[in-house]
């Protein structure tokens, strides 16, 4: 670890430069020896860092969607080219190249990171051994060793003995309590951030090797942490567990305001935006608008998810435009004008299914429709025009006794005067 760090030596001076800096300010707070005081200097020194790796990491989450859209294709050219392998990396590679992907684009914020991690190791390790580092000259050298956070001084490890511990003014216990609670907040907060990001943050629809090995990684990074994690002095965990907890924070935020397409994070998003929409009419914010647009711009190919927001806002009366803004659907506020507020979304009243009728309702119906049928052939045959009925039948109802349809009441008039000669057939109550 010294031969790595030595090679980061270059940094040391700005990174100590920064931490008397920021000493100065909490010394005249805390006190120039005070654990706080050097502790609080590491901790604003790692967020001065990640303030000015925002860009990168900006930079690792296109990426890292980017590799996940990418997934599909490269599990093609994988099972295409399986026993090629210097072809299978041509097509990899023409594949970076017209997506406009690089691969380790998603380990820019890691990479830019780790020579203030190996710069602020050497500085804390020289503490240790009592020598002059950077600008730190040997009077900020004997107060940064008297330090103490919860009785654990900066430069302590893990593994270090009672003689190593005994110029630094601190006992084995101390240390290694200090020490081990540190190690396992550290590994915690790196187990929950990968977790996160795989529960909630990665496309459902993609099964790929990819998402496995970010799976496997979820559970190998804490162990790595926790392995290495006794060999770094207190000053370096402080700084470590800073790092990973601002990570979490900032991941955090990017999956509640800017999740993955295809994500269960999506989804809740969405369903918030929908309920901010129905309640303002608007979308407020470039950032929303930009999900918007992107969802409008995608046409058939929503995911679920995007389907459903789409959807919801027709039915709440909306339309989402090309702009990612959104505006009051004009034919539906014209047609809840004409129909009532009770139209449908899309400017259709709801068609009346007819009630169901019985087996003898409908028998009555037939026999009904055959009578008028056969009067109306009769009136044609006598030359005079059929008669209008003078009571109406209600539906179902039979003849009376075998009473001629001819004779009855309900005809009006007599087979004779129908102009018919001959006998007369009578007709049973039974035709249809």
């Amino acid at each position: 670890m010294d031969t790595i760090a030595s090679f980061f030596s270059f940094i040391t001076t700005p990174v100590s430069w920064i931490i008397v800096q920021f000493h100065s300010l909490y010394g005249a707070v805390f006190g120039e020896s005070s654990g706080w005081a050097w502790g609080l200097s590491i901790v604003s020194l790692v967020i001065l860092i990640r303030i000015a790796l925002i860009p990168l990491f900006v930079k690792q989450i296109k990426a890292t969607r980017a590799m996940q859209t990418l997934q599909p294709e490269m599990k093609k050219i994988q099972e295409r080219y399986k026993n090629d392998k210097q072809r299978q990396s041509e097509e990899m590679m023409k594949l970076y190249k017209e997506s406009g992907t690089n691969p380790l684009s998603s380990c820019l914020p890691i990479l830019a990171q780790s020579p203030f991690f190996f710069a602020l190791y050497h500085v804390l390790n020289s503490i240790a051994q009592g020598k002059e580092i950077g600008v730190l000259n040997q009077g900020l050298v004997d107060s940064a060793r008297e330090a103490h956070i919860f009785g654990a001084p900066l430069a302590a490890k893990f593994t270090d003995t009672a003689s190593d511990l005994a110029p630094l003014s601190a006992n084995v216990t101390d240390v290694r309590i200090v020490t081990v609670i540190m190690i396992v907040l550290m590994s915690l907060s790196q187990f929950f951030t990968q977790r996160q990001l795989m529960t909630k943050n990665v496309d459902t629809s993609v099964k790929t090797p990819f998402m496995q090995q970010q799976k496997m990684l979820m559970y190998v990074f804490p162990v790595i942490f926790a392995v290495f994690g006794i060999n770094f002095p207190v000053g370096v965990l402080v700084y470590w567990l800073t790092t990973n907890v601002w990570t979490m924070g900032q991941q955090m935020y990017v999956i509640h305001n800017n999740p993955t397409p295809g994500s269960t994070a999506q989804a809740s998003y969405l369903e918030r935006l929908a309920k901010k929409i129905e309640h303002s009419g608007s979308i407020r914010g470039r950032g929303r608008r930009a999900i918007v647009k992107a969802i409008v711009a995608k046409g058939r190919d929503r995911n679920p998810a995007e389907r459903k927001f789409i959807n919801g806002l027709n039915k709440m009366g909306f339309a989402a435009q090309p702009d990612g803004t959104v505006v009051k659907s004009e034919k539906l506020a014209a047609d809840q004008a004409v129909d009532g507020p009770g139209a449908t979304p899309g400017g259709t009243a709801k068609r009346q299914q007819p009630k169901r009728q019985t087996k003898a309702q409908r028998q009555a119906a037939v026999k009904a429709a055959a009578d008028a049928a056969e009067d109306e052939a009769e009136a044609a045959e006598g030359g005079h025009p059929s008669p209008e009925p003078q009571d109406t039948k209600p539906q179902g109802a039979k003849p009376q006794g075998g009473a001629t349809r001819a004779g009855g009441a309900g005809n009006g008039r007599s087979r004779a005067q129908s102009g018919r000669k001959g006998p007369q057939r009578s007709k049973s109550s039974s035709k249809k």
